[in-house]
């Protein structure tokens, strides 16, 4: 009898195992559907073109501007709707339905601790109305593509609210500076003691972002921007080139917005955005780069000995306030609420741990949900005055911006900067009993570091210091900003590389530019010799034969990140674990320019049997079977960062969407260049249709008049009755 149930044990387990993929196929069936279309979304789709040109660029042409972003959303949705429908459940705290993993409870924790769906109903109806209606259109636009196409959405998330896609952008303007990384500090086991440092470690120089809750930062970026006097042709010149991840919610997607309302902007936008982030319209253009201003202040709380809800602030006890949060996790099986419990005090969200409580304090705490109003103006300025009435909004807490129109040229060190009581090291963590050190303004945006036609005709910002935008006397005096703001004072490869190009006054052609933006070089003084190549070169003695002829032909390199050169294979093999340690942060993994070195030695001779290996045989761009050689490097203007798999360094983020802006005596003109393909579906000829000519350096043209966009359309629709 007994060994008869021993026998009947594996049918049981396989029976249940069979059953698995059963039960979630029929438990998908029973998942609620989209809405069905509305009589109002069917009459706006009637007022809206998709014009998709031989690129699979879409150009949306509505009556209204809330018509356009209506057109927006839909065609953003056709090209990659799963990435859109993620990045709304995050905005929304609902990323746990979706996915089934500690970061997605994260995140949804994190929706709570910071308050979005209480900033949003405190806030929305205080966004101008026009606001409000691009909001409410892209909402309508990606419920109605939803309702066409049930089988791809999650109906637990629909209908999605214009409040929802501003929610977008309370959830991640803290998540593009440095708050993941400071939650992630607070969470670790070690307790935090008033005085001592944020941040356990220093970060190599690249300044790696974290990757908890969720990562939406500008990871890197080129802004270039050069007055008409500078160029033979007498052409103002703007170079909008962000280095982006290659995949995921912050991915570039091109569109063209246009509007009988006076709205006609094209550039680059992300999933879950009703408008362009950052390019240019009839008029003017710009371009962001990361900036890292000191923006988060983190303060240990004094708790009560016998009370926990309670801290001390200026020798009073206070009582925190708490909030339960029910975050609903999907298993498989069902629907599991899992609650928490957010508490807030005067500073701030509260982080609770096991070694205490800690506040926390950011820029944009109080209008984060403005940056998309900030950004609407900014597309639809006519003239700088206009652009600057828009920036003084003062929403986005962060971003060097690069501006520029047929006569000017400008360029403002973007920044909610806290202002502070003096004293203080803001970087290390506050005492949270003095209400003195709670600030409640900012420095105004007019005296922020700003640069305007200066003398040598340019402006630049590639992450690095604002007091060096331009040559001269021209740039900010770093004396007239306070210490505890934190501004940036490092130069960085891309901006030394930038001022040495840009820096002899001789009159530039259109091709100078160009050569300028597809730059492959090291300087001599970038972080990649000083770090690295120069205490080899000083100090290391080499172990092998092969170690000695790595060496010469690093001491041989012109620094140029070219296919065909295998000293750049070495030294960015050299570099890579110094710039990019690997996640888990492997024991043994290289910690110092000689172990890399060894390391990269090695790796060549196991992998490849030489060490003098072509750089383009060992660097990649894939895309599905798109498989080509990439040059660049990590920190060259034109910028590829790479990750070891089976041998070969593939390319995950860099440079990405390209876009120059000539602003021209006849009007503006634009070249534009994807790293893949505008559209993120593998069935789709635009799903890697750019790469080879992405990684040939070449442009393609922008069309945006609809004459000229009807000799290259590919096909031309209304939202649901696409061929």
């Amino acid at each position: 009898m007994l060994s008869q149930k021993r026998r009947r044990w594996p049918l049981v387990l396989l029976a249940l195992f069979l059953s698995i993929p059963l039960w979630y196929g029929l438990r998908k069936l029973t998942l609620p559907k989209p809405p069905p279309p509305t009589a109002a979304m069917l009459q706006q789709a009637k007022r809206v073109t998709i014009l998709r040109d031989d690129s699979g660029v879409p150009h949306i042409f509505g009556e209204s501007d809330a018509d356009a972003a209506f057109g927006l959303a839909y065609a953003h949705a056709q090209d990659d709707f799963p990435t859109t429908q993620l990045v709304l459940a995050a905005a929304t705290g609902r990323l746990s339905l979706l996915r089934l993993s500690k970061m997605a409870v994260g995140n949804d924790f994190y929706v709570g601790l910071i308050g979005v769906h209480e900033q949003v109903k405190r806030l929305y109806p205080k966004l101008h109305p026009a606001t409000r209606a691009v909001l409410e259109g892209y909402a309508q636009g990606f419920n109605f593509y939803a309702a066409l196409h049930p089988h791809e959405a999650d109906g637990r998330l629909f209908p999605v609210r214009g409040e929802d896609i501003a929610a977008g952008f309370v959830h991640k303007i803290p998540l593009m500076f440095d708050l993941p990384r400071v939650l992630g500090e607070l969470n670790q086991a070690t307790p935090k003691q008033v005085g001592q440092p944020v941040f356990s470690q220093r970060l190599p120089s690249q300044r790696l972002a974290a990757r908890w809750p969720v990562h939406f930062a500008i990871t890197g970026s080129n802004l270039h921007a050069v007055h008409k006097d500078r160029f033979v042709d007498g052409t103002t010149r703007l170079n909008i080139n962000s280095h982006q991840p290659w995949e995921g919610p912050v991915a570039w997607y091109e569109a063209h917005i246009s509007s009988k309302e006076g709205w006609n902007m094209l550039g680059g936008t992300f999933p879950g955005a009703p408008l362009i982030l950052h390019g240019h319209n009839d008029h003017l253009g710009w371009a962001h780069t990361n900036n890292f201003p000191d923006l988060i202040d983190v303060y240990k709380l004094a708790k009560h000995p016998t009370d926990p809800q309670r801290y001390k602030l200026d020798g009073a006890w206070k009582t925190l306030q708490s909030k339960e949060i029910s975050i609903p996790v999907d298993t498989g099986f069902f629907v599991l609420p899992y609650k928490m419990t957010t508490y807030q005090s005067q500073h701030g969200p509260v982080f609770r741990t096991p070694h205490g409580d800690y506040a926390i304090r950011y820029a944009g705490i109080d209008r984060a949900i403005f940056a998309v109003e900030q950004w609407f103006r900014m597309n639809k300025a006519r003239d700088l005055n206009e652009w600057k009435q828009a920036m003084r909004i003062h929403a986005l807490p962060m971003f060097n911006t690069g501006y520029a129109d047929k006569d000017n040229i400008f360029y403002v060190y973007n920044a909610l900067i806290p202002q502070r009581k003096p004293g203080w090291d803001y970087k290390t963590i506050l005492p949270g009993d003095r209400s003195d050190l709670i600030w409640k303004a900012y420095l105004p945006w007019e005296r922020l570091p700003q640069v305007h036609n200066p003398p040598a005709g340019f402006v630049q910002n590639c992450n690095a210091t604002p007091f060096q935008a331009t040559l001269g006397a021209a740039n900010p005096d770093p004396k007239r900003f306070p210490k505890e703001a934190g501004i940036e004072q490092h130069q960085n490869n891309r901006s030394l590389r930038s001022l040495a190009l840009l820096a002899p006054p001789k009159k530039l052609t259109r091709a100078d530019f160009l050569a300028m933006k597809f730059d492959r070089v090291y300087d001599k003084r970038s972080p990649l010799y000083r770090d690295v190549l120069d205490p080899l070169f000083r100090s290391y003695r080499p172990q092998t034969p092969a170690e000695s002829k790595g060496l010469a032909l690093l001491k041989a390199w012109d620094g140029k990140a070219e296919l065909q050169s295998p000293a750049a294979t070495l030294a960015l093999l050299t570099q890579h674990p110094l710039v990019e340690p690997s996640r888990k942060g492997r024991r043994g993994e290289p910690r110092t320019p000689a172990e890399a070195y060894r390391a990269a030695v090695a790796f060549l001779s196991r992998r490849y049997g030489r060490i003098d290996v072509p750089l383009g045989r060992l660097q990649r761009l894939r895309r599905g079977s798109t498989d080509l050689p990439v040059d660049g490097g990590a920190d060259t203007i034109t910028s590829v960062y790479t990750r070891l798999s089976r041998g070969k360094f593939i390319g995950y983020k860099g440079d990405s969407y390209i876009l120059i802006v000539e602003f021209t005596p006849q009007g503006v003109r634009s070249f534009s260049r994807h790293q893949y393909g505008n559209v993120n579906r593998p069935q789709s000829s635009h799903y890697a249709d750019q790469a080879k000519a992405f990684t040939q350096r070449t442009l393609k043209p922008v069309y945006r008049d609809r004459a000229t966009l009807e000799k290259h359309q590919a096909r031309a629709y209304h939202p649901g009755q696409e061929p």
